[in-house]
């Protein structure tokens, strides 16, 4: 009979515990919080230092009492809930409900799944840490003075029932403020000219860079006929050809930010979705602890990094990199990285096809922040028809490092590295006219917010944690503040 119990968050992340620590352990599930702020009132004591009023949660009693149950007459009862502020405050609240005394080592913590992690997380049991719990009750509590005192206003101005967050309504100001930058943007008209050259029997681009004298910006029809006029069907003479290498670093190991970005834009996942299979694969023992703002990693983890490099890829494939963290961080727990890769990839034809998708995106993410150095040859050929200069651009990649295996995503076009690949120059070589394509554009306003857009600005301006971005998009989108279309955010319903 078991004489300890072990209490975790989850149903399903217990029946993975529970194999690992075997008979001597039960092991059951809280399943989320148990006890929190009252829903029907604003359970905060303003005046007397913010004191909260604690309220067991609906549909919660029948589980307090179920765990009170397995408690009794056990010798030992540890608190296993998520490494991160909201699961030592659930854990605070179940040391509470049990009686369990202050200085008892209860608590738990594991940023990994696995026997190991989770065998030498109860050797390493400690007291309930009290200052992780304030930092959740403070934000909790901030939570409902700004909730409180922001609704009257929405229920005033636009619609009864509405409720404000205190992440939400800067969220929610971040894309309304882009949204008055469209309205209110000027377009204005500018042109290409680009001309196609033969070079023996190859067709090489070149774009209009201005003339001898510098750069000239193309505004108007009436300018660009006159230059085409100038030069049609004369002769581009090769003047200079300038050749640099260039190398790239691969980009750190995953936070939840950069993840919730990546998925969004390789995978078509919402922030939502993200968070709900990246769970799933944690509770199985997959992946490490996916809320989390550091890039470092374990020299465990390393080592396993470098033997996978090598023997798929080869030793000149391999890198090792330690990655700093950001000062603004928590770094309480290592970056989101399979737990164990040969175990993960026996069994990834059992996952579902989203599970099987995200694990991939993390498990090359991981390696890659492991791997060698891009290197590529950037060739820029300056080429003079009268008076005139365009510019031919290419790039040839001479050792894939890391982007064998992954290539960082971005909202942002990346202009100087394509992969035009040039043929050979040589100064005062004569190119020949095949066509010349003057285009008629206008400047564009700049881009709505999609999620993964979204929540790049939300980190870099420090509003809320990883770990809100998701029920914070979720809400603001619910309650119909803003809608999406097409992944792209707007606020036509309020205009």
């Amino acid at each position: 009979m078991a004489n300890k119990l072990v209490i975790v968050e989850s149903p399903s992340k217990a029946k993975t515990i529970k194999k690992y620590l075997g008979s001597d352990y039960d092991v059951i599930a809280s399943q989320g919080h148990i006890i929190d702020l009252p829903s029907s009132k604003f359970g905060v004591d303003v005046e007397n230092n913010f004191k909260p009023e604690y309220k067991t949660m609906k549909g919660k009693a029948k589980i307090i009492n179920e765990i009170k149950k397995n408690a009794k007459g056990k010798d030992k009862v540890y608190l296993a809930t998520d490494p991160d502020r909201e699961g030592e405050a659930i854990a605070w609240h179940l040391k509470n409900v049990l009686s369990i005394k202050d200085d008892d080592k209860c608590r738990i913590a594991f940023n990994e799944i696995t026997k190991t992690a989770v065998k030498n997380a109860v050797k390493q049991a400690r007291n309930i840490d009290l200052a992780l719990v304030d930092a959740q009750q403070a934000r909790r509590i901030l939570d409902r003075i700004v909730g409180y005192k922001l609704s009257p206003l929405l229920w005033k101005k636009v619609k009864k029932g509405l409720s404000a967050g205190r992440v939400q309504s800067v969220a929610l100001k971040i894309i309304m403020d882009r949204e008055k930058e469209i309205r209110d943007f000027k377009s204005e008209e500018y042109w290409n000219l680009t001309a196609k050259l033969l070079k023996d029997k190859d067709i090489v681009t070149a774009k209009f860079y201005g003339d001898t004298k510098g750069k000239i910006d193309l505004k108007d029809e009436k300018q660009v006929k006159k230059i085409v006029k100038s030069i049609d069907n004369k002769e581009y003479i090769v003047k200079d050809i300038k050749k640099s290498e260039r190398k790239k670093n691969p980009p750190p190991p995953f936070t939840t930010s950069s993840l919730q970005q990546d998925a969004s834009r390789k995978l078509g996942f919402s922030v939502k979705k993200t968070m709900m299979v990246a769970q799933k694969l944690y509770e199985a023992g997959h992946i490490t602890y996916m809320r989390t703002d550091s890039t470092r990693i374990s020299d465990d983890a390393r080592k396993i990094a470098k033997d996978y490099i090598i023997s798929k890829f080869g030793k000149e494939y391999y890198l090792n990199r330690v990655y700093k963290t950001n000062e603004n961080a928590q770094d309480a727990h290592e970056a989101i990285r399979p737990s164990n890769i040969k175990n993960s990839m026996e069994v990834l034809d059992t996952f579902s096809k989203d599970e099987q998708h995200l694990y991939t995106l993390i498990l090359n993410r991981f390696l890659a922040s492991q791997m060698a150095i891009a290197v590529y040859d950037l060739t820029k050929v300056q080429v003079q028809v009268e008076d005139y200069i365009f510019n031919i651009n290419g790039s040839v990649i001479k050792f894939d490092g890391y982007m064998k295996l992954y290539i960082e995503s971005k909202d942002e076009k990346d202009e100087e590295q394509n992969n035009n690949i040039l043929p050979e120059f040589s100064i005062n070589e004569v190119l020949k006219q095949k066509e010349l394509i003057p285009e008629q554009k206008f400047t564009e306003p700049p881009a709505r917010y999609t999620e993964a857009s979204l929540v790049k600005v939300l980190e870099e301006k420090g509003i809320g944690r990883p770990s809100t971005y998701a029920p914070t998009i979720s809400t603001i989108q619910d309650r119909l503040y803003i809608e999406k279309e097409r992944k792209i955010f707007s606020s036509y319903k309020f205009r």
